[in-house]
Formats: structure tokens, C-alpha cells, sequence
């Protein structure tokens, strides 16, 4: 048994490396996917704040007597669909619900099933390696 097997921390018994470190790989890949998540709402706000922007711009410029090129944008661009026949709320919905969700279950029937539940297995055995022991600011825990 190594020493880090003995202060084991969060994982379970019997469980060997090998499932730590690719249970590991599938949260890592769901922390991508989350950030992803993440880029893909600020994208959702961005349009939804410029639709508000050129609204407004088309407003200046009507009252500074161009009304035909507020009227082009308002008819062309103002309310646009950003993809075929979607705003941007229904493009996170769609990931939302057909993505991210699914995956999500996924990661979590392979640590239920393979961990015991437990999250962070890998990360906290690395923890484990790399603090200096009686060190402050690397406490084993807080």
C-alpha cells in the first residue's frame, strides 16, 4: 500500500489508480464542457444586449432624420435570428437540455458507479502529493 493509498482520503476502498485517474478524465472533460456552457450564455446575453444596443441606435438615428437606414436595420437586423429560425435562448435551451444535462447524468452514473459518489477523487489525491505537510496555506483541509 503507498502512503498516499493510506491517507486515501475521499476513495473508496479497493478502488485502484487506474479508475481514479480515468474516472478523473471524464469530470475533467465535463469542466470543459461547463466552461463552454459558460461562454456560450455570455454569447446569449452579448446578442440579447446588442439587439437592445441597435434598437437604440435606430432610435438616434430616426431623430436625427435618417429614418430610411433606422428603418433598414429595424426590418433586417433588430430581432434577427442568430442560427435558422433560433435567438439565442433557444440555441442554450437546445444545449441545455440535449447536452449538457445528458452529460451531466453521465459523469455522474460513472462516479456513482466507480467512485461511491465521490467527486474529486484525482484532484484530491494530487493535493495530497503536492502540499508540504504542517506548511500553513497547505492544510490538508480547511
Amino acid at each position: 500500500m503507498t502512503e498516499l493509498q493510506a491517507n486515501k482520503g475521499r476513495r473508496p476502498e479497493g478502488l485502484d489508480d487506474a479508475t481514479v485517474e480515468a474516472v478523473g478524465a471524464v469530470s475533467e472533460a465535463l469542466e470543459c464542457v461547463e466552461r463552454a456552457r459558460g461562454d456560450l450564455y455570455s454569447f446569449h446575453q452579448l446578442i440579447g444586449h446588442a439587439d437592445l444596443l441597435l434598437g437604440e441606435a435606430c432610435d438616434k438615428l430616426r431623430s436625427a432624420g435618417h429614418d430610411a437606414a433606422a428603418d433598414r436595420l429595424e426590418a433586417e437586423v433588430v430581432g434577427r435570428n442568430v442560427l435558422y429560425g433560433r435567438w439565442t435562448f433557444q440555441i442554450v435551451e437546445d444545449f441545455d437540455d440535449n447536452y449538457w444535462s445528458i452529460f451531466r447524468q453521465h459523469e455522474r452514473d460513472v462516479r456513482d458507479e466507480l467512485q461511491g459518489g465521490q467527486r474529486h477523487v484525482f484532484e484530491e489525491e494530487m493535493k495530497e502529493r503536492r502540499r508540504t505537510d504542517g506548511r500553513r496555506g497547505h492544510e490538508r483541509r480547511p
